[in-house]
């Protein structure tokens, strides 16, 4: 497939001799057009193997895709399109973003921020005070 590399992010992209393609009749559009033609794209990328990625970014989305991964292999299919071409195009797309979003790292933890006493105090005492405001309300000691 001639066109851009697909690019995962940074200067890191998806080497096209690493990308093992398969293509089947879809069961999407093109009517009869269908029964002939192969226009399923069934893309796979061996993650386990591959030399393309960062070791730390490989790690990461070996973790994140385990449940996806099929002996260290990632599979992507697209057949929404009629043609095989923008098929392939829709596959390497998926394929590059999947892989983008398994190798983002983990967001910054979160640091804990401390109230400030007065503050926590002032709080406290306008409670204290509307539960009094509303246990007045209720009609016990009408006469």
């Amino acid at each position: 497939m001639s066109g851009p590399a697909h690019v995962i992010r940074g200067s890191v992209s998806l080497p096209e001799a690493e990308l093992m393609w398969r293509f089947s009749r879809s069961s999407g559009p093109g009517g009869q057009h269908v029964n002939t033609s192969d226009s399923q794209v069934e893309l796979r990328f061996d993650l386990a193997k591959t030399q393309a990625l960062p070791p730390v970014w490989k790690q990461r989305a070996l973790e994140r895709l385990a449940n996806r991964l099929v002996d260290g292999v990632i599979t992507v299919r697209a057949s929404e399109h009629r043609s095989q071409w923008r098929n392939r195009e829709t596959a390497a797309v998926r394929l590059a973003s999947l892989l983008a979003e398994a190798t983002a790292p983990p967001p910054r933890a979160r640091r804990k921020t401390k109230i400030p006493r007065g503050i926590n105090e002032r709080r406290l005492r306008e409670k204290k005070q509307r539960a009094e405001t509303k246990r007045g309300r209720s009609g016990r000691d009408w006469t």
